[in-house]
């Protein structure tokens, strides 16, 4: 039988052992939304061969228009995931194709082949990431509000009470990770009122970005049956901390699944006594070497710069990032360095997708790799308590304010534009430049409560 038949057979068969009904055929366009054609098990034959059909300018930023061809989403078979929150229901996500060639500007494509480039050079990215989430409810004047009207402590972080009256919402969760295989090892109450995370293991990066988008789907199908709100909007508090998505990355052989972020290992020695790899460190340098250039991808909207920064929220630290530096565990840097094993990047936040930003990652720490970049020696300092002048004073990078600062940033990088791929018009990297461009001044454009409020009568 060919690979196509085994696949529609070993599908075939995991439904039925399942008891599936109906299958989510899913991608994602540029911002993340999850679209999806929900297909009866019945259509499956049809499903696997030709995939399921969209309008890909309805769904959202696919490079396309009205007059554009059918998207035809062909589902994954090694993604296929019962949903065990719907358990009639499973999950594939899909390679979108346009007339039989895989679509360039579907973030699960541009993932694919930017690992597929990395396994040419015997090379396996891994990823896990902190989905940080806030659970709310809308008042009737639209406002927000967190959903447990008693998480008011001023610093609620790991509060055990506060996990205690969201326990149903939580353990819901979690077991729904371990059902389907993921394995959670930790939930807790974060930095702000009505802030959670919940965590799994890690994966390589294709798998583990599949799955964000599926926990993304059940956090907000379980609280919307709650009467709730699940959001990872970066900052939907302004006096509170915003919504990270903190990744921990590493490389390994392809071949041999060695790891190559230990120093001592093949990835050479540690030079810097964080207990990485000469090549880790490599890969550090050309993260922060092109930090700038890459904030765009992973802080993607007009709402993400008001995460980053040295602010202080009522708990009194941001977490986020406001410098391009590393160091060791010391979570004022971009780059932590918990354990010698792998690199904790804090820059991204939940509205990142999860493709695009591993496609980025990846693209920037590689080019340190082949051009032996170093990062300089580790940053102990808390950079959140320095001055400007003294962060400028040791060569430290300040990342952008804004989304336009940093649209126009990625603008000029060669390493995203080929790390994320070519269309037929073009870099990716300039389609999605023009689409954050045009994001940020539509916002502008919106005169605001708070404008009204500062301005009304003060001249």
């Amino acid at each position: 039988m060919s690979s196509a038949t085994d696949a529609l057979e070993e599908i075939r068969a995991k439904t039925e052992a399942d008891g599936v009904e109906f299958i989510y055929a899913m991608f994602v366009e540029m911002h993340g939304k999850p679209c999806a054609k929900l297909v009866p098990v019945s259509a499956l034959d049809g499903l696997m061969s030709d995939g399921a059909g969209f309008a890909g300018f309805a769904a959202g930023p696919m490079g396309q228009d009205p007059s554009s061809p059918d998207i035809l989403a062909l589902p994954d078979p090694a993604s296929y995931t019962q949903l065990p929150w719907q358990p009639n229901v499973a999950a594939m996500q899909c390679n979108p194709t346009v007339e039989g060639e895989l679509w360039p500007y579907a973030p699960r494509v541009i993932l694919r082949r930017a690992l597929e480039a990395a396994a040419e050079r015997n090379l396996v990215l891994k990823c896990g990431v902190e989905a940080e989430y806030s659970l709310v409810v809308r008042n009737e004047d639209g406002s927000l509000a967190v959903a447990d009207d008693r998480d008011n402590l001023t610093l609620p972080c790991y509060d055990a009470r506060g996990l205690t009256r969201m326990l149903p919402h939580l353990e819901a969760v979690s077991k729904n990770l371990d059902a389907m295989g993921w394995g959670n090892y930790a939930n807790d109450h974060e930095d702000a009122n009505g802030q959670y995370e919940q965590n799994w293991l890690y994966s390589d990066a294709l798998t583990t970005a599949d799955r964000l988008i599926l926990f993304r789907l059940m956090v907000h199908t379980l609280a919307q049956r709650d009467g709730r709100y699940a959001t990872f909007m970066p900052k939907p508090f302004a006096d509170k901390t915003g919504n990270g998505l903190h990744t921990h990355l590493s490389l390994w052989t392809a071949d041999t699944d060695d790891p190559l972020f230990i120093g001592g290992t093949a990835g050479g020695p540690d030079t810097k006594g964080l207990g990485l790899s000469d090549l880790a460190y490599q890969f550090v340098g050309g993260l922060l070497r092109h930090a700038r250039s890459l904030v765009a991808v992973v802080c993607p909207i007009v709402n993400s710069y008001k995460r980053m920064g040295v602010g202080a929220p009522t708990s009194g630290a941001t977490w986020a990032p406001a410098y391009a530096a590393y160091g060791g565990n010391n979570r004022t840097q971009m780059i932590r360095i918990p354990e010698p094993d792998r690199i904790e990047i804090r820059l991204g936040d939940g509205a990142a997708n999860p493709y695009l930003m591993f496609a980025a990652y990846l693209a920037c720490g590689l080019d340190g790799i082949d051009n032996g970049i170093d990062p300089g020696e580790p940053n102990t300092d808390n950079l959140h308590a320095m001055s400007a002048e003294d962060v400028a004073a040791k060569g430290i990078a300040v990342l952008p304010p804004t989304l336009l600062h940093a649209a126009e940033e990625m603008a000029t990088s060669e390493v995203l534009a080929a790390g994320l791929g070519d269309t037929a018009e073009g870099p990716y990297r300039d389609y999605f430049v023009q689409t954050k461009k045009a994001e940020f001044l539509a916002h502008h454009s919106v005169v605001t409560v708070g404008e009204v409020d500062q301005y009304l009568t003060l001249f």
